[in-house]
């Protein structure tokens, strides 16, 4: 019985489960606190909007936000963005920002731009939007991924996948 214990793929399974075990033990619980310290790190980013020029998110704290991670290569983040300018177009005298980070770099979000018009802020995050997205609950790793974030800084709410404008008015309205 113990023999086939000694096959080389056990010990392969064995490492896999331990690392997997290391990261939802030690690391989740990091990963999914909440609060202040699970948005320092976005409002301590800056990032360059579509033309490039940088733009600190801490300019942003104090009011409720929106954060929306999307890529120009997503089907469903460039479906709901027209609901999300309206959001936007709507609550921006109300102490609310929408905003977008994508996965993207400035080229492609330049480009995207240039067919397409919003109405909110567009950042390029690249790969670092989605290292914030985990911060702020995202551990699926799926996108569209929006969170709103309250004027103290702690998370509302998350939603995984495509959002409506009346979705977010629930919570929103909550907040005003």
């Amino acid at each position: 019985m113990f023999k086939k214990l000694d096959h080389p793929a056990v010990y392969i399974l064995l490492v896999i489960l331990l690392g997997f075990g290391i990261r939802h033990f030690f690391l989740g619980t990091q990963v999914e606190s909440g609060g202040d310290s699970s948005t320092q790190a976005l409002f301590a980013a800056t990032f360059p909007d579509e033309t490039g020029r940088p733009q600190a998110l801490n300019n942003y704290a104090g009011k409720i936000v929106v954060l929306n991670f999307w890529a120009t290569w997503c089907a469903p983040c460039r479906e709901e963005m027209p609901e999300l300018s309206k959001l936007h177009s709507a609550y921006q005298h109300q102490n609310v920002v929408v905003l977008g980070l994508a996965v993207d770099d400035v080229a492609a979000i330049s480009d995207f731009v240039k067919e397409t018009k919003v109405s909110y802020p567009l950042l390029a995050a690249d790969m670092q939007g989605m290292e914030i997205a985990t911060h702020l609950g995202n551990n699926k790793g799926v996108l569209p991924y929006t969170v709103i974030i309250k004027t103290d800084g702690s998370v509302a709410e998350t939603y995984f996948g495509r959002v409506t404008q009346s979705l977010l008015e629930k919570t929103l309205k909550t907040l005003l």
